[in-house]
């Protein structure tokens, strides 16, 4: 529940933090008052500890600890020291939030996974969390570094992305004292004083306001009780209405009693002010995903126009009701210690099916967004360019590049839309086509390897729906999903589990292409674990199915990949045999691409077997086919094959002249590349076998 930071607006962070980023330190401060605190932080930053005390060296990053209540200032006085002393760690500053704005905590796997991205170290999907935060220590043990870890609600949180070097500095954010890491003392924060929360008050309604009725303005501020949160909420409340006095504000506070906390009190009298429509809008901005909302949002919360709602957006800004975040397109937070008092509004005047209501209708909007700018990619695409047409303007992206825009400025938002509609589990139909969509468009703007980590939380969320409502058809594919994650980071034992109980769903839901596709899976992770009779049967299987489905091109692809296991296992004879029916399957179907890689693979396996003459005439042949292919990379690689066995034959004149002509189709640079490498995977891996026999 990250608390206001105190600027000129008063409606600002220092940043987007939805994500941890490594930035410089703003140059120029609005930040007022904390000179005792800021004074003993930055000495506590040169304070021997009680390792060195002892006579070892630190063995970890120093913990800077301040602790204060939503509201108090605590995320603004931790900024303004990181801006302070920022020049001293040449790496740069990460930020991360430890909780979500309803105060649920950030899982540390999240949390360590948002900081590598920010450090640009690439991060293995579905890694887990004592991984990720072991290379979060590797990442940071030649750096010094800034982490600054925001709204923590527990020691564990931050002990475990704490840096192995005293080189790094932590400064962490909590409501109350960590206990349990070792040699932390706490910054606690009180209220502001006098001067500098007067100061703050003049910055938003005019300092003539102030110095005409001094009194009045000291007593606002004892009200306030100096709570940077309720003091911009009193200064926005007047900067609306330039005609009322300080003093009707102070004595209005006064006449409130003492129901809850300074800012609970101005948060409703701002709340009082505001037209109907408005106080059902703020309302309803308690369902919206990790406290962030733009107009589309709000619009599909409230069931009002776009315009409408950006304009009443910029309103509750001004009000100090949300903060206007810096962002290439509008973006707004809920303060996090304003949603309670949102939710409960919420739940005392909305009746429970409007709440759901609601939250379909954002969902259902978000849907829409996603399909969207997914199609803006696809303008090649009548089917796509009609469905963009038939929607309305206002859900419609005038260029790939803004719906990236869009994509990438909403994207926590879009995952925690995703991580609460699971949660809820009453939505689970628009949350199964958030999800679907959002996977779609993340593949269609940033590729799947890019999205892998966050594609890898998405599909557990769809595991998690298909379990729930029974569904097999959308558990299988989930977990073909996340079994293929894992085996592009090298799980393939935790993939090949994956594998098989997606085949027992795809069996269960009668689904035909789940079941052959998971049984070709499963001999593809026997296969890379060195199980090369299973993987053959596995193939085996997939084949018979298949080929009693007249699939042909799949069927002509499942003999070469029978072939490869027992080249792998050294059965020459069957490897031979399956290349042949690959061959005559590829010719059957017409493709003459496939055919010309088939052959290749054949007159391989021939040499190996010891067949030069066999080989060399199937090269050859293999040459033609691929020449009719059109395809340069794989005749000179076969004209280098063809080179090797004529040496082996004993004719290296020929052998000179079929090297001759695959310089002149690749050039010199080219040859110096293993030509291998061209033939595809199925190349690759019969090399690898030829060079274990």
């Amino acid at each position: 529940m990250t608390d206001q930071a105190v600027d000129t607006g008063g409606s600002k962070l220092p940043g987007n933090e939805q994500r941890p980023a490594a930035a410089p330190a703003p140059t120029v401060s609005q930040f007022l008052g904390r000179t005792r605190e800021l004074k003993e932080l930055r000495a506590d930053i040169e304070r021997t500890g009680l390792d060195t005390l002892s006579g070892r060296k630190a063995p970890r990053a120093r913990v800077l600890l301040i602790a204060g209540r939503p509201g108090s200032g605590r995320t603004a006085l931790a900024e303004e020291l990181v801006r302070q002393v920022a020049d001293r760690y040449r790496d740069g500053v990460l930020r991360a939030r430890l909780t979500e704005p309803d105060g649920t905590p950030v899982p540390t796997e999240r949390t360590a996974r948002e900081l590598l991205t920010a450090l640009e170290v690439a991060t293995p999907p579905g890694a887990a969390e004592d991984d990720l935060t072991e290379a979060l220590r590797e990442a940071l043990a030649d750096r010094r570094m800034l982490l600054l870890l925001d709204d923590a609600a527990a020691a564990e949180q931050v002990d475990a992305l704490l840096p192995g070097t005293p080189d790094c500095l932590v400064v962490a954010v909590s409501e109350g004292p960590l206990t349990g890491i070792a040699d932390v003392r706490p910054c606690t924060l009180g209220g502001l004083d006098t001067k500098s929360a007067l100061e703050l008050l003049g910055r938003l309604t005019g300092a003539v306001r102030i110095t005409v009725d001094p009194r009045a303005a000291e007593g606002l501020v004892e009200e306030c009780a100096g709570q940077p949160l309720a003091l911009v909420l009193a200064g926005s409340w007047l900067a609306a209405r330039p005609q009322a006095a300080v003093a009707d504000l102070a004595k209005q506070l006064r006449t409130e009693g003492d129901e809850g906390p300074p800012s609970a009190r101005l948060f409703r009298l701002s709340y009082a002010g505001l037209p109907a429509t408005a106080q059902r809008i703020l309302r309803l901005l308690s369902l919206a995903p990790a406290g962030l909302v733009d107009p589309h949002t709000a619009s599909a919360l409230a069931g009002c126009s776009v315009s409408a709602a950006h304009t009443t957006l910029d309103d509750f800004a001004a009000l100090g009701l949300v903060r206007l975040l810096e962002s290439p397109l509008p973006q707004y937070e809920v303060p996090g210690s304003l949603l309670p008092l949102l939710r409960a509004l919420a739940e005392s005047r909305e009746r429970p099916a409007e709440l759901q209501l609601a939250r379909a209708r954002m969902l259902e909007r978000t849907v829409r967004l996603l399909q969207s700018c997914r199609a803006i990619t696809e303008t090649d695409s009548t089917e796509a360019r009609e469905k963009l047409l038939g929607m309305p303007r206002t859900l419609r992206f005038p260029n790939p590049r803004a719906a990236a825009d869009w994509l990438r400025v909403r994207q926590p938002a879009l995952l925690a839309a995703a991580r609460s509609a699971v949660a809820d589990g009453e939505l689970d139909t628009l949350a199964r086509r958030l999800m679907s969509q959002l996977v779609r468009a993340m593949v269609a703007h940033f590729g799947t390897q890019a999205s892998a980590p966050e594609l890898y939380g998405i599909h557990r969320l769809v595991l998690d729906v298909a379990e729930r409502r029974n569904l097999p058809r959308e558990q299988a594919a989930a977990l073909l999903n996340l079994a293929d994650l894992d085996t592009r980071t090298g799980r393939t034992a935790e993939a090949l589990a994956r594998y098989r109980a997606a085949l027992d769903a795809g069996r269960e839901a009668n689904d035909p292409y789940a079941t052959g596709r998971a049984m070709e899976s499963v001999g593809g992770a026997h296969q890379e674990l060195g199980d090369y009779d299973r993987a053959a049967d596995w193939y085996g299987r997939a084949l018979a199915q298949r080929l009693a489905r007249d699939e042909r091109v799949d069927a002509a692809r499942l003999y070469g990949r029978i072939a490869t296991a027992h080249t792998y296992a050294g059965r020459y004879g069957e490897a031979l045999r399956n290349w042949r029916s690959a061959v005559a399957g590829h010719r059957k179907n017409g493709d003459v691409a496939a055919q010309a890689r088939a052959l290749s693979e054949l007159a391989r396996v021939q040499e190996y077997a010891g067949r030069p003459e066999e080989s060399l005439r199937t090269c050859q042949e293999a040459v033609e086919w691929a020449r009719r292919a059109d395809d340069v990379r794989l005749q000179a690689a076969l004209q280098l094959r063809l080179a090797d066995t004529l040496e082996h034959l004993g004719d290296p004149a020929a052998a000179k002249l079929h090297r001759g002509a695959a310089e002149r189709m690749l050039g010199e640079e080219l040859l110096e590349s293993d030509s291998g490498a061209e033939l595809g995977p199925n190349a690759c891996e019969i090399r690898s076998a030829s060079s274990k026999d």
